[in-house]
């Protein structure tokens, strides 16, 4: 057997089984996402993922733009998650059930909460509201049960019906006048 040919299939096989010691791209590694027009769109989750998640800003040198709808929908295991400040819009059901999330940061840049956001986010015990968002989806935070003060900020001009539907520990939730129920 000619030595030469094995020696090229033993150094090019860590090669072709995906290179030679080099780790994944960890910071996308439980996205999946959609670019469109030059924006970016997260679609998905490896519903896997647990602990914190940052959301990048800017992935494949394009803008995060938007959340889309169920793009974190049954990722049970995660506690927290931070939205960059380039998102403007979180779509329908978006986080629903995620029952491990305590806390999200939702930045001053979104201007729309989708239908059923954060449906189902069972141990969620406070949420901040920006100041930039026009208008939040019905039943958006329907069943939170550990949800406890919510303040709709001035900004809001309409509201879905029954938003807090089963939230069955808010004790405080301000809205101001003004607002449209749809």
């Amino acid at each position: 057997m000619n030595p030469v040919p094995l020696f090229l299939i033993i150094v090019s096989l860590p090669l072709l089984l995906g290179g030679c010691g080099e780790k994944p791209n960890l910071k996308y590694e439980n996205l999946k996402y959609e670019i469109k027009d030059g924006t970016v769109t997260i679609t998905g989750c490896d519903i896997k993922a647990s602990g914190e998640l940052i959301i990048p800003a800017i992935i494949e040198g394009k803008t995060v733009t938007s959340i889309g709808n169920e793009a974190f929908r049954d990722c049970k295991s995660l506690t927290s998650i931070t939205i960059p400040d380039s998102v403007t819009s979180i779509g329908g059901f978006a986080f629903a059930q995620c029952t491990s999330l305590t806390s999200i940061t939702i930045p001053d840049s979104v201007t729309s909460i989708g239908v059923y956001a954060f449906r189902n986010c069972t141990s969620l015990t406070s949420i901040t509201i920006p100041d930039s968002v026009t208008s939040i989806g019905e039943k958006t935070f329907s069943n939170c049960n550990k949800l406890t003060s919510i303040t709709i900020p001035e900004g809001v001009t309409s509201i879905g019906r029954c938003p807090f539907e089963r939230c069955r520990s808010l004790t405080s939730i301000t809205i101001p006048d003004g607002v449209t129920r749809i």
